[in-house]
């Protein structure tokens, strides 16, 4: 059985200013439903515990050939070699490195270790109008942890924000939401079709997701919505995309309160390889700032208040 006062995380950040309004401490938990081609931060999609190469601190002391269970790492040419499809993630390389060229990646924690983090800063949330963001990954990975983590802000008077893709059975997502004041919703693809090519999955769930949710209720009434839009070229910044995008949102009313653009970036390609995934998007540029600001402007058109970026 699942303990859900403990969790896979692979981060925590204090004072972050673009997960939410104000200063925030950010909880990334580690899994999610999606796979999207641009994502920067491969390393959290497995739900599971995994490790990342560090290649630039490899001394070659061939100590991870030596424990490897699966001989899934060998020295060729002065290089470290790992055989991912061989590889399980087991983590005894990353024991075994003194140079930590291997490192793990996750850590479990509990609810109680993460609001003593959390409460340090809450005289910075009352000022800033900040608070707890549950971000990842995706919370939905792990629904039982991140419903305590809320459960636990809110009994402290803490401002709650859940970033989330809004992939999961309507009754799971409505119990996160009954103790969140700020959804930060994910639309990569209003096209289904489409949204399954790059991201694995399609998206009348989640569109179903948000349309429940701005629909509002008395348990939520306190509930805002900022929809998370990633720009990422020649995939979902056609006009015709933001079109459909700008008229879907349009009709889900006062609730939402701004679309906020993310554009696209490649810093976390080099990530790919150092856990064993493919980088599809290797020869993609971001945007010019010229073209971000117009299609803000276009998403304005339609009476919508949009931003660029994650913060207030």
């Amino acid at each position: 059985m699942k303990n859900k006062n403990r969790g896979l995380i692979f981060d925590l950040q204090r004072l972050s200013l673009v997960d939410g309004p104000g200063g925030r401490t950010v909880v990334f938990l580690k899994g999610c439903p999606l796979a999207c081609i641009w994502c920067a931060n491969p390393e959290l999609i497995s739900p599971d515990r995994e490790i990342i190469l560090k290649d630039k601190k490899c001394a070659l002391l061939e100590k991870c050939v030596e424990v490897c269970p699966q001989n899934a790492i060998s020295i060729m040419d002065g290089q470290r070699i790992i055989d991912w499809d061989k590889c399980d993630r087991c983590g005894k390389c990353a024991d075994a490195c003194p140079s930590r060229a291997i490192e793990h990646i996750g850590e479990y924690v509990t609810t109680d270790e993460i609001m003593k983090v959390v409460m340090q800063d809450v005289r910075f949330y009352r000022v800033s109008g900040g608070g707890l963001t549950l971000s990842g990954g995706d919370p939905l990975s792990q629904p039982e942890f991140a419903l305590t983590l809320l459960k636990a802000a809110k009994q402290k008077k803490v401002h709650t924000a859940l970033d989330t893709c809004g992939f999961a059975k309507w009754e799971l997502f409505k119990s996160l939401l009954d103790h969140t004041d700020l959804l930060l919703y994910d639309i990569k693809h209003i096209d289904s079709a489409r949204h399954k090519e790059i991201t694995g999955e399609p998206n009348e769930l989640i569109l179903s997701n948000l349309q429940k949710t701005a629909a509002g209720s008395d348990s939520r009434s306190g509930l805002k919505i900022w929809i998370r839009y990633p720009l990422i070229p020649d995939i979902n910044d056609g006009d015709d995309d933001i079109d459909n995008l700008c008229r879907f949102v349009a009709d889900l009313g006062p609730l939402v309160e701004k679309i906020a653009l993310l554009p696209y970036h490649d810093l976390g390609a080099e990530k790919y390889a150092a856990v064993g995934r493919k980088y599809s998007l290797a020869k993609t540029s971001p945007h010019p700032n010229e073209i971000v600001s117009k299609i803000k402007a276009r998403v304005e058109s339609y009476g919508l208040v949009a931003g660029i970026g994650g913060g207030k």
